[in-house]
């Protein structure tokens, strides 16, 4: 439990950057395409308390300390789809945005990884190795989010890209499904096919990013 604690407190401070500059580019992208709701409710910011959601915040910590991987949400962005000229593609677009501000975060963390160990070098002191550490997690935290926002289930980022992309009759299926689609995710991971969707995107970008453990 002391590791667990330790990863705990590495890893809240990241999570929250992540989700709230995940959120404040799903917000940034809808005003640049026309959509003030955004702004207007407060959320084109990186401040965390603008985007935090209390149960996710629990989830993630709860998730951390007993189950031993990440997970955790921020309040969804509000978005009006009325005011996007071609509101299917807009909003695909400020859908991707979200994870993109994690592929982004990723690879600044690992430029900063990359940083600190041409200084330290192999054998880095006790607290060098806790900054690597830092480093590393901030990596994987947002590597994590990324591939879990691109899954095509509602309300998940993926599924507005899905939507983009099928005709509009199949894409109309998912938005009738979105308001069951906590439970689809659960079901989902319950039954082990989440894992066969989510493992295989996580290696693909985990390739993209060599070294990683060090």
């Amino acid at each position: 439990m002391i590791d667990k604690i330790e990863i705990l407190i590495l890893t809240l401070p990241i999570f929250l950057l992540s989700i709230s500059f995940h959120e404040y580019m799903h917000a940034w992208a809808a005003d640049k395409l026309g959509d003030p709701t955004a702004r207007t409710a407060g959320r084109l910011t990186i401040n965390p308390r603008s985007h935090l959601d209390p149960v996710g915040l629990v989830m993630f910590i709860l998730a951390v300390l007993f189950a031993g991987f990440f997970i955790g949400w921020a309040k969804p962005v509000p978005v009006n789809r009325h005011y996007f000229r071609q509101p299917r593609r807009d909003f695909a677009l400020v859908s991707i945005a979200g994870p993109m501000a994690n592929l982004i975060q990723a690879y600044v963390w690992y430029a900063l990884l990359y940083l600190v160990l041409l200084v330290t070098g192999p054998f880095p002191s006790l607290g060098m190795a806790i900054v690597l550490n830092f480093l590393r997690l901030g990596v994987i935290v947002n590597i994590i989010l990324l591939c879990f926002n691109l899954i095509p289930v509602p309300p998940l980022d993926g599924s507005r890209v899905l939507a983009w992309l099928l005709p509009a009759r199949h894409a109309q299926v998912l938005d009738r499904i979105e308001p069951f689609g906590f439970f689809i995710i659960l079901m989902l991971l319950w039954t082990g096919i989440l894992g066969r969707i989510y493992v295989p995107m996580m290696q693909l970008v985990l390739w993209m990013f060599p070294k990683i453990g060090g």
